[in-house]
């Protein structure tokens, strides 16, 4: 069950003694009454870079990816043809189970209760400024609430991670908990103070500078999505955001970086080399499209298959015409062992802005915007291979010159590319706006017609929150991957 916290009291007997008080007898002193909050909160983030990895325990890591066709499954064609309707967002709250994705929330929640009760915050301090972690928790926590949300829609939010005080949690509203996470990521960076960077934050080192510009870049992003529902709000939030101060170069780019550690490796080469799996290969609809384009980034997302040659999988195509080694895998930018992992990017903040821009939000320019972003994405993938010739000449092409009519799509597509290997973003923009204009699967399963909108909820919500799963699919609409959540309306 998911939204909660299980609590387990498993052979606890109480036992009434006449005349005796044992103490701390049994307490023993070499064991913490609290958790460690640097670990809870390293813990924390080592499951946002495995849910931004695409491949991972957790089947909705892979599957927005696979809808909005920047991957393709190479054996088992099941996801990419709408396979599985209902995806578990249970260990994300800190449900019982095993993998990497357990516990983000609760985890997140205990460090900022330990860090605001006088009895524990002294406790905490040890692992830094209690006001610091407080709002590096608030602002994680927020953002794993809208990954979740912006896939399954309404969730529990207000009443989850209650543990045992509620284990039916009802369902909040999207378009309520959008508000909320505006508050959070606001209040949340106005929070940091002049004491110690905690010492459990293996994302940004404990840098505020770095964590008020991921705060501001996120509400961004979330004000753009209310594009087609809230535009007034959205306008408000988008420019508050850009006076708080976004990502302002590829060197803020926010990234969960992997080890050369088993434990702690990027989930890609896990499944290609470690377990020689290969279920992945870039999708023929993206690798067509930037050869259409000339793309230098190319090289970069795809390896040559065996003939040395950029070949994309067919997309939901079954049989499968082929085996992994005739088509593009990730490259070794991607799916290196340390490869890292984009949370957020200056090229996405940038396309951002060009759409607000043309949105008539700022008064910013669109074409210098979405040139600029181009050029950001360029140099963020290409590093020091990349030059200014390539550049203009790619920019001067037909299907990418900026047009005021067109802005919108070329807008969508070049974000498409731009946040490869961010499917689930990708798949969040591919909604809202409807580019790029992608073509379902040519056979799909399970009575799908088309690319999914929304992941149904996991099915213990059917039998252990049965009452509030009853609400919110009457108020929200049947739960199957065909009905919008409350920002789609493209």
């Amino acid at each position: 069950m998911k939204g909660y916290t299980y609590t387990l009291l498993a052979g606890l007997l109480i036992t009434t003694v006449a005349c005796s008080d044992f103490g701390d007898m049994n307490v023993s002193p070499n064991s913490a009454l609290f958790p460690n909050t640097a670990s809870l909160m390293t813990g924390a983030e080592r499951i946002v870079g495995t849910i931004n990895s695409q491949v991972g325990p957790g089947g909705f890591n892979i599957a927005p990816a696979l809808y909005v066709q920047q991957f393709s499954d190479v054996t088992y064609i099941e996801d990419s043809r709408y396979k599985t309707i209902n995806f578990s967002y249970n260990t994300l709250y800190g449900a019982s189970g095993t993998g990497s994705n357990t516990g983000a929330l609760i985890n997140l929640q205990q460090v900022i209760d330990q860090n605001a009760n006088e009895t524990t915050r002294s406790g905490a301090a040890t692992y830094g400024s209690n006001a610091n972690q407080i709002a590096i928790a608030r602002i994680l926590k927020a953002y794993i609430y809208q990954f979740m949300t912006d896939r399954w829609g309404d969730i529990p939010y207000t009443q989850s991670l209650k543990g045992d005080q509620n284990f039916s949690p009802a369902f909040d509203k999207q378009q309520a908990i959008y508000t909320d996470l505006f508050k959070e990521w606001k209040e949340a960076a106005a929070q940091f103070d002049g004491g110690a960077a905690p010492s459990g934050d293996i994302l940004l080192s404990g840098n505020t500078a770095r964590w008020k510009k991921f705060a501001a870049s996120l509400r961004l992003i979330a004000a753009l999505r209310l594009s087609k529902v809230d535009p007034a709000t959205g306008k408000t939030e988008f420019n508050a955001a850009l006076t708080d101060g976004v990502l302002a170069s590829n060197a803020d780019n926010v990234q969960y970086k992997f080890l050369a550690d088993a434990n702690n490796e990027n989930p890609l080469y896990t499944n290609y080399v470690r377990s020689n799996r290969k279920d992945f290969a870039l999708s023929n609809t993206f690798v067509d499209y930037l050869k259409k384009l000339n793309d230098p980034r190319l090289p970069v997302f795809a390896a040559p298959n065996l003939k040395g040659e950029y070949v994309g999988a067919p997309y939901g195509v079954f049989p499968a015409p082929g085996k992994a080694q005739d088509y593009s895998l990730a490259g070794s930018a991607i799916s290196s062992q340390t490869a890292p992992v984009n949370l957020m990017t200056y090229a996405q903040v940038l396309l951002a802005q060009a759409e607000a821009a043309k949105l008539g939000w700022t008064t910013g320019n669109a074409k210098t915007l979405y040139e600029a972003a181009i050029k950001a994405s360029m140099q963020q993938w290409l590093g020091s291979a990349y030059t200014d010739a390539a550049y203009n000449t790619y920019i001067a092409q037909p299907d990418v010159a900026y047009t005021d009519a067109k802005a919108i799509e070329l807008i969508g597509n070049q974000r498409w590319i731009a946040l490869f290997f961010q499917g689930t973003e990708a798949w969040n923009e591919w909604r809202r706006t409807g580019y790029p204009v992608l073509k379902p699967a040519p056979t799909t399963l399970n009575g799908g017609t088309d690319i999914p909108r929304r992941l149904a909820y996991p099915v213990t919500e059917t039998t252990l929150n049965a009452a509030n799963y009853a609400t919110v699919t009457a108020s929200q609409g049947k739960d199957d991957q065909y009905t919008r959540v409350w920002w789609d309306k493209q």
